[in-house]
């Protein structure tokens, strides 16, 4: 694939990777973005991987535009992606899907949606391909995600499918977006899903919600003691569907400062998945139960 670079105004240089979002392209930016921060350079005051693509800022006065650009294109020269291993986390997310609170929400707002007949479940289970909802669910929560940029709002992590391209779940965005949306909805559009780390507007489907803080700068749990923010780009997420009884009990274990999280070390190996997607994702899962 062939980079593209483009310079903004006298502090920036957007690079895109690909005009389609792939594991590929993740994991190529995610590779030319930790080399440059391990390269320690002087002048790059920010550095910013998103899905498809990345952004570095700069102080022109500390080093010029030709030479960040040269570095950049060095970087690019030397990735080498059949041997990049990523050491990274696994992380089990329990979801309450079909709840009552994005129910409620998404009823408020069917003038917006296209199938203003169905729930955002329904529509989702029907143009995927599924028989039910619950075969919805099933596919959502069966395979694990990656977690390929964190932004638009504090703490909102988009997350891509790890699954081939034939089997991602596919949903178009609201034809106009929500005003509202619930903390902590778990949500999709296109090919990306997400959770909500705040209430407010929004456009994604709504298919449940989560009780894990994923936003919090008290810091009281335990898994944001390091960092209000708690996903980093190269997080790899897995969805447990929980019930009503068991999402009010972990939602009095966070009002009680006492929540935790399922999260466990792996390395992830790029080529490997490749070699053999669903082998890879059952070894990831082991590990999260080990």
């Amino acid at each position: 694939m062939s980079l593209r670079y483009t310079h903004g105004g006298d502090e920036f240089i957007f690079v895109e990777i690909s005009e389609d979002m792939s594991l590929e392209s993740f994991f190529k930016g995610m590779a030319i973005t930790r080399a440059l921060r391990e390269r320690a350079v002087d002048g790059v005051t920010e550095i910013c991987p998103a899905n498809a693509s990345y952004q570095v800022r700069y102080d022109p006065d500390r080093i010029a535009p030709e030479a960040m650009l040269a570095l950049l294109r060095e970087l690019e020269a030397g990735m080498d992606l059949a041997s990049l291993t990523l050491d990274t986390r696994i992380i089990e997310v329990p979801v309450y899907y079909n709840d009552p609170w994005t129910h409620e929400t998404l009823m408020r707002f069917r003038e917006r949606h296209q199938d203003p007949e169905s729930t955002d479940l329904e529509y989702a289970a029907r143009i995927n391909g599924h028989d039910s909802v619950q075969g919805f669910i099933d596919a959502h929560s069966g395979s694990p995600w990656f977690v390929s940029m964190v932004g638009f709002v504090a703490g909102l992590p988009f997350m891509y499918q790890m699954v081939e391209r034939e089997r991602q779940l596919q949903v178009p965005k609201y034809l106009r977006p929500r005003t509202d949306t619930p903390k902590h909805t778990v949500g999709h559009g296109g090919c990306f899903g997400c959770i909500y780390s705040v209430r407010g507007a929004g456009g994604y489907q709504m298919f449940g919600v989560t009780p894990a803080p994923i936003f919090e700068p008290a810091q009281r749990q335990a898994h944001l003691r390091d960092s209000m923010v708690f996903f980093r780009p190269g997080d790899i997420v897995k969805f447990k569907p929980i019930n009503r009884e068991e999402y009010d009990q972990a939602a009095a274990q966070v009002e009680a400062g006492a929540f935790e999280l399922r999260i466990r070390p792996v390395s992830f190996s790029l080529a490997e998945y490749q070699r053999a997607p669903d082998a890879c994702n059952a070894q990831l899962l082991e590990t999260l139960h080990a």
